[in-house]
């Protein structure tokens, strides 16, 4: 028997329209944050920014298709992986910067540019790697997804929040100002909120089949981290960018990844499995990360203290 079929995660359309708002709810406190000077970095810093988008659309795609020919894994899983890929970051990735000491303008712009990309760049990314691989093509067939409506799923539950957050930013700046930090911690809150009501609605189903995915997250995640932070570095990054660039690639939405999956693939369980613990797991690894970061910067300042004493 298929797996994929015994997998039934309890995502009840109720639970899906939560989701959705939550998800449109961070996008538009994401916009609340942006301010000129985070576009500005567009300009300034052409070079990053587009380290960032070629970390977030090529090659994190790329080594995905490499670890699913290592590893083989069930094909549900490997177009799992495959869409969890195609997603844009995750907001969660600027807090993650802030905490590591990276560059969180950079981080924060990297997130709008690659959530509004994601209209276009997240159905082609993920029809085109999902194509390379022969299971998983074959599945994309059996399902028979519609692009254009997941187009226009993204469009409106990423792409609308953040410029309906623009428009807003920019009529009420006095009010914005006020509201914005308590929107982010509120929304960061909700994410959390949702993922701890979602896994407990789900324990048992977790602890039959996490051993699917648990390894197969780990290594996924953990290669996107470095091979964010490799390419930053060898494009001649400062450190500060290396690290938002490696905490951005790494971070994804993997609440846009659950709705599209049970909005277009009927809750297909393999993929839903892969980007259910991808949410719960990226938050590890990012905090783990962020300390890891921000723990280097104590050192070598504790080194230089001594050296200077």
């Amino acid at each position: 028997m298929d797996p994929s079929t015994e997998i039934a995660l309890n995502f009840s359309p109720a639970s899906l329209r939560v989701l959705n708002f939550c998800i449109a709810f961070i996008m538009f406190g994401v916009a609340l944050s942006l301010a000129p000077r985070h576009f500005r970095v567009l300009l300034k810093q052409p070079g990053s920014i587009l380290t960032g988008i070629v970390s977030q659309w090529i090659v994190l795609p790329f080594v995905t298709f490499l670890l699913v020919l290592l590893l083989k894994p069930a094909p549900g899983i490997a177009l799992g992986m495959f869409l969890i890929a195609a997603c844009p970051g995750g907001n969660v990735s600027n807090y993650f910067s802030l905490v590591g000491k990276g560059n969180v303008a950079l981080s924060v712009s990297l997130t709008a540019v690659s959530t509004l990309a994601s209209v276009v760049a997240t159905p082609f990314v993920f029809r085109f790697w999902g194509n390379m691989y022969g299971p998983t093509a074959d599945l994309i067939q059996r399902i028979n997804i519609s692009f254009l409506d997941i187009l226009v799923q993204i469009l409106m539950i990423l792409t609308v929040p953040v410029l309906l957050g623009l428009f807003f930013a920019k009529t009420f700046p006095e009010l914005t100002e006020r509201i914005a930090p308590p929107i982010r911690h509120l929304s960061f809150l909700m994410l959390l909120a949702f993922i701890s009501v979602a896994f407990y609605a789900n324990a048992d189903q977790f602890v039959l089949y996490i051993h699917m995915v648990f390894g197969l997250v780990f290594l996924h995640n953990g290669s996107a981290l470095t091979s964010g932070y490799l390419l930053a570095r060898t494009t001649g990054q400062s450190v500060e960018n290396c690290r938002s660039i490696s905490i951005e690639t790494g971070i994804q939405n993997s609440g846009l990844g659950l709705i599209l999956i049970f909005t277009f693939f009927a809750g297909y369980g393999e993929m839903a499995l892969v980007a259910a613990w991808w949410g719960i797991w990226h938050i590890i690894a990012g905090a783990v990360v962020a300390r890891f970061f921000s723990q280097l910067d104590r050192r070598r300042l504790a080194t230089v203290q001594e050296v200077a004493g």
